[in-house]
């Protein structure tokens, strides 16, 4: 809906709110035309239940007010002594229509002074749930939100199994656009599965459902920061159609506050010009500088006419690179063993048989347990995913005879490469553009080789019809030769260049999908996706800052030091008033 709709369908609130209450604002001393003026006739509201003014204002705030609006028809009700079960869930059912039955049916009584404090035990339980859960739902919508990183798309500066606090006020808090859903989680409910979330999200009816009208339209609270090139962002994923992630379905239009969340790096900014050349990111023709902690991770060839040893890889601590056993008089009950540490097995000659594994191998407790004659063989050229420091590391390394980057040649099509036009754009992750990242206010020319890099974000992002025919463009049905842009764009990349899906993948990432700014990383475990039983905490990141420069330091025995401090000050302060 737009401004004029949101004012007309407020209006019809408080019609409806008029005419379920005047007469208990009559009981309870109150003219019958204060339930009539929007916001005074809450504030009214507010002191007939003996409830503090600001409760008006959450009762306009996106999520929160669905929260607090049931709180307020029972608190009305329980007013005029309705306290039974009965009637609260009467309320609660009807959506508060109950209290028209009230206002109109029931001689009931105004109570001036009742008790706010619950009568029983479990009444005291509820009421501290709720307002804990609306508290927290402020918080982590409105300021902090926990993040836990999934993939290793940035890796080694963020790792798989950080968790993190990510900012909201830092670039500016969205406000939720999607009015009717669940709080505290995303687009998914725990343990049912389904949508956490009223939305219509059938790309054939969307656009005309009558449920996707009550979506508010974007906007953001104001911010102290911009997103500046090199910063951790987290985004709403623009290509994100899964009903559910990580679950093969049919195409859906989730509304944009309600798609998957990403984490990257922004490494193009409105008004840039891009390049990546060789796997470096060019801005404006100057290579892009990344922060001191930003450890990107490339793909290289290690070669050694001796063999590449994986103690060499192990003792860098190099990632994705495979390894080979040659096993030899293996039984099934041995290899079905083997299943949670292999990738696969072939058989080789003379009856042996080739396992191969990730990195981290065949531990050797197991190839014990099961009794195993097993050799991993130590092929002369290797390929590991490396950052600059373990490439110096190998390189000085006497046994290694070279370590080079692996790159796509120019002009080769990686597949699946934005704008993917591989006629047009035969672009890769390693040598993509040059490609102007759109600032809102700028124009651009539109003819049937620059439409490909803009048709998503005219489409898509702001909303408007786009037709090619042969070699014209057609927008909103009228010929375009150019077009002028709404808002401002980013360009978001994994620091794990070669082993990351991103821009360079799907494209621009509109202002309206920026979700906020990582700034705290509190917790971390390694082994992370191989069960709670084999996590490890990796002390050295816990309690240590996103950002900054230098080598990050943790202050989590800071904080246990300031803990146990407060305890002893509070034993003591304690003891002193006791024996005063």
């Amino acid at each position: 809906m737009d401004g004029i709709q949101w004012i007309i369908f407020i209006l019809i609130i408080q019609v409806i709110h008029f005419l379920g209450t005047w007469k208990l604002y009559v009981k309870a001393g109150r003219k019958a035309w204060e339930a009539a003026i929007p916001v005074y006739n809450g504030i009214v509201l507010m002191k007939i239940i003996n409830r503090p003014w600001w409760w008006v204002i959450l009762l306009f705030i996106p999520i929160i007010n669905l929260l607090m609006f049931p709180v307020v028809w029972v608190e009305t009700i329980r007013s005029f002594g309705k306290n039974s079960l009965v009637d609260t869930w009467l309320v609660i059912l009807t959506l508060g229509f109950y209290i028209f039955y009230i206002n109109y049916a029931e001689d009931v009584q105004y109570i001036e002074d009742r008790s706010l404090k619950p009568k029983t035990g479990l009444g005291e339980w509820v009421s501290s749930i709720v307002f804990a859960i609306v508290a927290a739902t402020f918080v982590h919508t409105y300021f902090i939100q926990p993040y836990v990183i999934p993939t290793g798309s940035l890796e080694r500066t963020l790792r798989v199994g950080d968790f993190l606090f990510v900012s909201k006020f830092h670039y500016g808090a969205r406000v939720p656009m999607t009015t009717l859903a669940a709080p505290m989680v995303h687009d998914t409910l725990p343990v049912l599965k389904t949508r956490s979330y009223l939305a219509d999200v059938n790309p054939e009816t969307y656009k005309t459902s009558w449920i996707n009208k009550l979506q508010l339209p974007y906007m953001r609270l104001p911010g102290f920061e911009k997103v500046e090139k090199n910063d951790i962002v987290v985004f709403s994923l623009p290509a994100d159609t899964l009903y559910q992630f990580f679950k093969a379905q049919k195409a859906v239009i989730k509304p944009i506050d309600k798609k998957s969340n990403y984490v990257k790096r922004c490494v193009g900014t409105p008004g840039d010009s891009l390049e990546v050349i060789n796997g470096y990111v060019y801005i404006n023709g100057e290579q892009l500088q990344l922060s001191d902690r930003a450890k990107p991770m490339y793909v290289y060839e290690i070669y050694a006419k001796n063999g590449v040893s994986s103690r060499y890889l192990e003792e860098v601590d190099a990632s994705d690179y495979v390894r080979k056993y040659i096993a030899t008089n293996i039984n099934e009950a041995q290899y079905n063993a083997l299943a949670p540490f292999i990738s696969g097995g072939r058989p080789a000659g003379d009856g042996k048989i080739e396992l191969f594994t990730q990195e981290r191998g065949i531990p050797t407790e197991v190839i014990r347990q099961l009794r195993l004659s097993l050799s991993e063989e130590k092929p002369r050229s290797r390929m590991a995913n490396l950052t600059h420091d373990m490439v110096t590391a190998l390189r000085n390394n006497p046994a290694i005879d070279s370590v080079v980057q692996t790159v796509e040649p120019k002009g080769m099509y990686g597949g699946n490469t934005f704008p993917q036009k591989p006629n047009l754009y035969p672009w890769n992750n390693d040598n993509f553009g040059p490609i102007y990242i759109p600032k809102a206010g700028t124009t651009v020319a539109i003819n049937s080789r620059t439409i490909p890099l803009y048709k998503k974000i005219i489409r898509d992002y702001e909303h408007n019809d786009v037709k090619v025919t042969g070699t014209k463009v057609f927008i909103n049905g009228e010929e375009a030769d150019s077009y002028t842009f709404k808002q401002d764009y980013y360009w978001m990349m994994g620091d794990n260049r070669d082993h990351s899906e991103d821009s360079r993948t799907w494209g621009y990432v509109p202002a309206d999908h920026i979700v906020g700014k990582p700034v705290f990383l509190w917790m971390s475990f390694d082994n992370f996706r191989q069960g709670i039983a084999n996590w490890r905490v990796r002390w050295d990141r816990v309690f240590t800052t996103v950002g900054g420069s230098g080598k990050p330091v943790s202050y989590f025995w800071y904080f246990i030091g300031l803990l146990a401090a407060w305890f002893i000050f509070d034993f003591f302060r304690k003891k002193k008033k006791k024996n005063a």
